[in-house]
């Protein structure tokens, strides 16, 4: 069995020109380049805050402000469609996207009913999503730049997961074809924790149906993820092949396993990935230990909600706010979203590597370039260089490698980590 070790390396924090994308019809607003979901100005958007249960509470507008006080740059909203709840009708939506926008958040609005379809008699199909969607298209067109489409909430339940991919993609097609530019994510079948890994291993055809290559994908992370084994497994799939995902809920404890949270938020952290966490207050009684905070008071926090809040890695920890809310100008983007382009890797062999990225335009000395090695969520030092062009020695054969360039620039500023590259030595002789 082949030993798993992510390598990255450290560049200049003044940005890299983008690599050439996909000849496809981006939308105005966020999107996806090069694995990762960015801002309509190329800025990174690592998308971390709550679900706020908006369709059964939706006299508790003031949650908003108080998501926002916690750290949070975006919220999870679940709308209703009148199957298994309340329909959320277009004026309501329309009022919780000006909510979202007043307090500078991300709005990912999920079609909640489809929950369990398959399973749960009430849920409604794939398609009754789609329909609910195309009702709103007129409230959501023309804010694709702070609002994502989420289009079906845990679409499947467990052992009805074989349309996923089919109905996933028309979903996406249909959407597409009405004029649609938003990101889409799509979520996974068996309650949302993809428990037969349909869709880990069927992404990349739902990826390839979409004409604005704009998706992303959303999986739950409840009791069947609980070692860091399974979390860094199923999370490292999709980083590995460049495909956007974030962890839509999760929590501490839960009545169908213990989820390890601790190890979604170091891998999300380490991989600058977007998690959410199930949820900001409200769940009944026997189920009151996922609130984040005592009977919607910000000032009142449960433990899980201390945890996931100011714990390590937890909400506070590095959370920036979208940039489309200081005007989305260029200056406005931070030095987190200059994430630096055009890393490569050649001359694999069974002892070594060479990584090669690009310099800048422009840029002065003193810049350096940092190697760091994560294993799992674990990130250690290994080099220094100011050249853009290394040799990485002392590997081990048949072992997969994975490499991402980060920036240092003369006042000690680091960039955000670019895409990964990754290498497979060959066996040693």
């Amino acid at each position: 069995m082949r030993g798993v070790l992510v390598v990255a390396i450290v560049l200049a924090a003044v940005g890299l020109p983008a690599a050439p994308a996909r000849a496809v019809e981006r939308g105005p607003g966020i999107h996806v380049r090069d694995g990762r979901i960015v801002e309509a100005n190329g800025s990174d958007l690592v998308l971390r805050g709550m679900n706020h249960d908006v369709m059964w509470y939706p006299d508790k507008s003031a949650s908003f402000a108080g998501i926002k006080a916690a750290g949070a740059n975006a919220a999870r909203l679940p709308l209703g469609m009148g199957h298994q709840w309340r329909e959320a009708k277009p004026a309501e939506v329309a009022n919780l996207v000006k909510l979202c926008e007043a307090n500078r958040l991300i709005c990912i609005f999920d079609a909640h009913d489809t929950t369990g379809f398959g399973q749960d008699k009430k849920a409604a199909t794939m398609a009754q999503a789609v329909k609910y969607w195309l009702g709103l298209r007129d409230v959501l067109a023309g804010h694709e730049d702070h609002v994502i489409i989420n289009i079906a909430n845990e679409p499947f339940g467990n052992g009805t997961t074989m349309p996923w991919a089919q109905q996933t993609s028309d979903a996406i097609r249909t959407l597409r074809a009405a004029g649609f530019r938003h990101l889409l994510m799509v979520g996974g079948p068996g309650w949302g924790q993809d428990e037969s890994f349909v869709m880990r291993d069927q992404a990349e055809q739902v990826v390839a149906a979409d004409p604005d290559g704009n998706t992303a994908f959303d999986i739950h992370m409840y009791g069947q993820f609980n070692n860091a084994a399974k979390v860094n497994s199923y999370l490292g799939s999709f980083t590995k092949r460049r495909l956007p995902i974030l962890v839509g809920e999760f929590s501490g404890e839960h009545q169908w396993g213990d989820p390890d949270e601790d190890a979604i938020m170091a891998y999300a952290e380490a991989h600058e990935l977007g998690y959410f966490g199930w949820s900001w207050s409200g769940n009944d009684k026997q189920y009151s230990y996922l609130d984040l905070v005592h009977d919607f008071d910000p000032a009142s926090r449960t433990a899980w909600g201390q945890r996931f809040i100011s714990g390590p890695n937890g909400l506070d920890t590095d959370t920036r706010e979208a940039t489309v809310f200081r005007n989305g100008t260029a200056g406005a983007v931070d030095r987190r979203s200059r994430a630096p382009q055009g890393l490569v890797v050649s001359d694999v062999s069974n002892g070594s590597v060479t990584l090669r990225w690009q310099r800048r335009p422009g840029s002065v000395g003193g810049t350096t370039y940092q190697v760091v090695a994560l294993n799992g969520a674990t990130e250690s030092r290994v080099m220094t260089t100011g050249r853009t062009e290394v040799k990485l020695t002392g590997l081990k054969g048949s072992t997969e490698y994975a490499y991402a360039v980060y920036s240092r620039d003369i006042l000690g500023k680091r960039s955000p980590r670019s895409a990964l590259v990754y290498a497979v030595t060959p066996p040693a002789h």
